[in-house]
């Protein structure tokens, strides 16, 4: 049972399709207004993101379930817990987490203050975790962009890396791309970085869990993956304030 938040109507009258959310939250929700006029939800302070089939091979796992970490936020509860990038969030209090949206529903209908047990798979070993859940901030930030190039967003030309279908650059040799990683300045449209969303000026933080800082180490990182007989290989990347992880298909031939 639930209650309607929306309908949908091209003519203005009801065509019997309506969004709702479950009366339990419903309930949760008129509870804290009654108690304190206001609503808080537990908060954790991670990016995270689906696991999806490639992902999960590429991590190992058995099944695409629970909710890949893309970022800890710096001074949040995952992050003083030990929770890291790169880590699949598989349970909490000893319930198994189906997948990203499962994740924050569960998190989300919590109280700030309450302890919680998440079980990590970190670098394919299960990982036990306990955390003091902070609060949901109401409202983020707006944050004045100050990674501008210095050259008006002229890209440098950089090393072409064909299997990848990508032209690389050290990020620290391009303006306004930071120290870290390597800066993406060019992108083949056929290629299988165009199809999963890779744009310049996104920066490649890592790749199967190693920093990288050159397009060489870039290269040497696919090859290895090559060697190792990889069907995929987990990659970092970061655009504008955000990172998520991207699943690369490794290269046969």
């Amino acid at each position: 049972m639930g209650v309607n938040t929306a309908i949908y109507s091209p003519s203005g009258g009801s065509v019997g399709i309506a969004f709702a959310i479950p009366a339990s939250t419903v309930k949760a929700v008129v509870d804290q207004l009654k108690a304190k006029g206001s609503v808080s939800r537990g908060w954790i302070g991670v990016q995270i993101q689906p696991v999806t089939p490639e992902i999960a091979d590429s991590l190992g796992l058995k099944k695409p379930e629970g909710a890949l970490v893309a970022e800890p936020q710096v001074g949040g509860p995952a992050a003083k817990a030990g929770v890291e990038s790169g880590d699949v969030i598989t349970r909490v209090n000893d319930v198994p987490v189906k997948d990203a949206r499962e994740l924050a529903r569960t998190i989300g209908g919590m109280a700030p203050g309450q302890t919680v047990k998440l079980v990590v798979v970190h670098k394919g070993q299960d990982k036990n975790l306990s955390m003091t859940l902070g609060e949901l901030p109401n409202a983020k930030q707006a944050k004045a962009d100050t990674d501008q190039d210095s050259d008006g967003g002229k890209a440098t030309k950089g090393t072409s890396v064909p299997n990848l279908g990508l032209t690389l650059a050290p990020a620290n040799s391009v303006a306004g791309a930071g120290k870290d990683g390597v800066v993406v300045t060019g992108v083949d449209p056929n290629s299988p970085s165009a199809d999963r969303g890779f744009k310049e000026g996104d920066v490649i933080l890592e790749i199967a869990g190693k920093l990288v800082a050159s397009p060489a180490e870039v290269s040497d990182a696919m090859k290895t993956a090559k060697a190792d007989n990889k069907n995929s290989v987990l990659v970092r990347v970061k655009s504008g304030e955000s990172s998520r992880f991207v699943a690369l298909p490794v290269a046969k031939g």
